[in-house]
């Protein structure tokens, strides 16, 4: 039976909560069926917004509430529905029936588990559409609540929902609200309390200080597959703690801070490690674990080599390398997409480079697997379908964030040395990165890195003489294009090239540039372009007529 909005109003404004019950079950039904609300009905839609918040004030029986919170949920999604619920006293409405009252006195008990869900998901879309809403749950210490229920994370009573739509609500307002996100870090001791929640959602277990395994399954090679419900919170949780952590790698932290982060890590890594039921959940669980790690203090991400080796482990210098390699195919498989780079690949690229950066078991075993001793000198460093070309290609990709990235990567496993970095990359490639460190003029970055060799291949020593430093590959002998000229043909050709960069220059089209003191580029003014040009040119002269005098 379809009833129009007026009716409906009609229902509720005589009070009586079996035909409000009635009429809102038949509205509920028919909107959850086609969600397409009528237009010019705006106020009679805050009419109803406001009778139902009516109605909520009111003792009411469980069937009642939920419609009530039902219907305010299918006019929420509207935003020029929202003006009824977004005020200060509709929040504590609320926030009362998802149980999460603070300061309000004794919050009622609600014996109906579907009422608190549905509430949250009310609060959900309010606080997600509305800036006022935002800043009355703010006001009324809606985060406090929230963050009361999650100490309770390995109590039985609340369910996969309550538990769901708290930590949406928590994501959604520390992610919109600075001042939440700070009171949740400090205040709250949010990294702590939502470590905790991440502990007992997954089910672990701890062998040593920084060691995790999965509950019952201590010492199994292979983990069983972490449940739909467990997977959707732990990714609820790892999104809102990207929130609360993402100046925690930009600022120094104490003892204790670096204990709990630490703490962490050792969670983040067996997330890394997981996977859950079906491939796309379980890319998505990992790419909000790599996201997360990438906020966590350096000196924190020593617990990715942590566990001991076991069997079917994949150990290099006898350090476990299990997370590294796996990060190292989740980096490639994103790489491999080619789209939306800067959102999906660069969070691993990075943790890679950090990695490398302060482990030199890292480092290695990363350039052994990305930069293997060279063989093939053929082709140029950015051809091929191995992953040092397929990084190799990003070092002229056209975003600035990805190219840098991406030569930060492979300068890090040359160990910032220059010459290496040239000889995987081909010196045209490598030039924006070498540029920007004033490494121009060659030379290596201070860095703390071991010595070791640099072990050529066969075929690279036979080569190394014929390669082009600029393409990195052998290149073919070419003719030399003034061969047959005389002196002053090949001073005119000179000049005319002088002249056409100066033209260019004066029309702003190019910016000639030179290598400074510095091994940094700076602006070649024309003057000096014409006087460099003839300053070659004699030296070119006097060459030549110093081997005609031989």
């Amino acid at each position: 039976m379809k009833m129009d909005l007026n009716a409906i109003i009609e229902k509720m404004e005589t009070g009586e909560q079996d035909a409000a019950l009635t009429a809102l079950q038949t509205y509920n039904k028919e909107k959850s069926q086609c969600f397409l609300f009528t237009a010019g009905e705006e106020e009679d839609r805050e009419r109803l917004g406001e009778l139902v918040l009516g109605f909520l004030e009111r003792d009411l029986q469980p069937s009642c509430q939920l419609a009530c919170l039902e219907t305010i949920r299918i006019l929420s999604r509207d935003k020029k529905s929202l003006a009824p619920f977004a005020t200060r006293h509709a929040m504590q409405i609320l926030i009362r029936h998802a149980g999460l009252g603070q300061g309000e006195g004794v919050t009622p008990e609600i014996p109906d588990l579907e009422v608190v869900v549905e509430a949250l998901k009310c609060l959900c879309n309010i606080v997600f559409n509305s800036d006022a809403a935002q800043e009355a749950g703010a006001e009324l210490q809606l985060i406090a609540g929230l963050a009361e229920r999650l100490k309770q994370c390995r109590e039985p009573q609340w369910s996969h929902e309550v538990r769901f739509f708290d930590l949406r609500l928590t994501f959604l307002l520390t992610a919109l609200r600075v001042d939440v996100r700070a009171q949740l870090a400090r205040e709250l001791r949010g990294v702590s309390l939502l470590s905790e929640a991440l502990d007992a959602t997954i089910g672990l277990c701890w062998p040593d200080m920084y060691e995790v395994a999965r509950a019952g399954f201590d010492g199994c090679s292979e983990l069983p597959l972490l449940g739909r419900q467990e997977t959707e919170r732990a990714m609820e949780i790892l999104k809102i703690l990207f929130n609360v952590t993402f100046d925690s790698n930009r600022r120094k932290v104490d003892e204790e801070e670096a204990a709990t982060y630490r703490h962490l890590g050792a969670i983040l890594r067996h997330c890394i490690m997981s996977t859950s039921e079906g491939e796309e959940r379980t890319e998505e669980m990992h790419s909000h674990t790599v996201n997360l790690l990438g906020n966590l203090p350096l000196p924190c991400l020593d617990v990715l080599l942590m566990p001991k080796v076991q069997q079917g482990s994949i150990e290099y210098m006898g350090v476990n390398m299990d997370a590294v390699m796996v990060l190292l195919e989740f980096m490639e498989k994103r790489l491999g997409r080619g789209n939306k780079l800067k959102e999906t690949l660069l969070p691993s690229l990075n943790l890679l480079t950090e990695s490398a950066r302060i482990h030199r078991e890292t480092r290695k075993f990363l350039r052994m697997r990305v930069l293997p001793p060279l063989r093939d000198v053929k082709n140029r460093p950015e051809v091929g379908n191995a992953l040092r070309n397929k990084i190799v290609r990003l070092m002229t990709h056209i975003d600035t964030d990805v190219k840098h990235c991406a030569a930060e990567f492979l300068f890090v496993l040359c160990k910032e040395s220059v010459s290496r970095f040239i000889k995987y990359t081909g010196y045209g490639n490598a030039a924006g990165l070498l540029a920007a460190r004033g490494l121009m003029r060659g030379g290596r970055d201070p860095g703390h890195y071991s010595e070791d060799e640099d072990s050529d291949t066969e075929e690279y020593r036979e080569a190394k003489p014929h390669i082009n430093p600029v393409t990195g590959r052998v290149e073919e002998e070419q003719p030399n294009p003034m061969e047959g000229m005389t002196e002053e043909q090949k001073e005119c050709e000179a000049m005319k090239l002088v002249n056409m960069f100066d033209k260019l220059s004066r029309e702003q089209v190019i910016q000639p540039m030179k290598i400074g003191a510095d091994g940094k580029m700076t602006s070649l003014e024309p003057q000096e372009l014409r006087f460099l040009a003839r300053q070659h040119f004699g030296e070119c002269n006097n060459s030549d007529s110093d081997s005609d005098t031989n």
